[in-house]
């Protein structure tokens, strides 16, 4: 007993000095977002919900989740059908975003090519490169005047371009304001007389890009709504079924808990992969 009292002892004579030996770092390293939470700040940021943190979205998602799974099994006293109503709810959410901020990237992009052309007009008349992007904040587009008065607001105070590019990338979230801002430090930090032109043919690229992309959703939208429509129908009906008592006995066995959840598992692969023959692939950000 006396060994464990003097260990004890020692323990805390070392847990209480190690505040002197060993000090706290002043300045400990920042912790990097996961890839996952990254993605998902920028789709919060580009569905207009800037203000609205991960976690919050993680806590809305818990409760619509668990009300979603408590209808289901209000309406259909299914086990089976609640869980899949619950992972449904709790997913339903982030889709949301998702859709909002994809609605606002289709939006923009006709945009971006008059913002590159306001940005060849400062150039030209000689307004200094910071100039013209504050110029953004009352001539530009509607949708961006609000992202660059806040530059312009950052740059005033702080009076570092660099770090109120980053700034205005963050709140854009968006690929193609990202190679525009990095075509512009670039043409800052190491100079350049091509930038007009450059900055030309960007316009006249994002311009053909639009209007190709708008052209090929337009053709494959069908195939988006078939997949939609083809994976809600079955489970319309299953629910359907399920208000009757004796459907409801019979799927709540393990034999039918087995062939919902079989069916949930294929709808889920088919819907993916539909939606992933249906869609373009999103350009992603290259540059944080």
């Amino acid at each position: 007993m006396a060994v464990v009292f003097g260990l004890l002892l020692g323990t805390g004579a070392v847990l209480t000095s190690s505040v002197f030996f060993w000090p706290r770092a002043s300045n400990p390293p920042a912790r990097t977002p996961s890839p996952l939470v990254t993605r998902v700040r920028d789709r919060l940021v580009q569905a207009g919900l800037g203000r609205v943190s991960v976690p919050l979205l993680i806590v809305v998602s818990t409760i619509v989740g668990v009300a979603a799974g408590a209808i289901a099994l209000a309406l259909a006293p299914v086990l089976i059908i609640g869980i899949a109503a619950g992972c449904l709810g709790l997913t339903l959410p982030l889709a949301v975003v998702t859709w909002r901020a994809r609605s606002q990237r289709r939006a923009t992009r006709v945009v971006w090519p008059d913002v590159v052309d306001h940005l060849v007009s400062a150039v030209r008349s000689g307004l200094a490169l910071p100039d013209g992007i504050v110029s953004l904040a009352r001539t530009g587009p509607v949708a961006t005047r609000a992202a660059f008065a806040d530059f312009e607001r950052d740059y005033r105070l702080t009076g570092n371009f660099s770090s109120s590019i980053d700034g205005l990338k963050n709140r854009l979230a968006d690929p193609v304001a990202d190679r525009i801002l990095e075509t512009l430090r670039m043409s800052r930090e190491v100079g350049g007389h091509e930038l007009a032109a450059v900055l030309r043919n960007l316009s006249v690229y994002l311009r053909q890009d639009a209007v190709i992309r708008a052209e090929v959703e337009a053709r494959q939208s069908w195939v988006v709504n078939a997949a939609r429509l083809g994976v809600a129908a079955p489970w319309v009906i299953l629910i359907l079924l399920s208000t009757r008592p004796e459907a409801a006995a019979a799927y709540n066995t393990a034999a039918g808990t087995a062939v919902i959840a079989f069916g949930a598992v294929l709808s889920l692969i088919a819907y993916r992969l539909m939606m992933s023959l249906g869609r373009l692939p999103e350009e992603r950000r290259w540059f944080r």
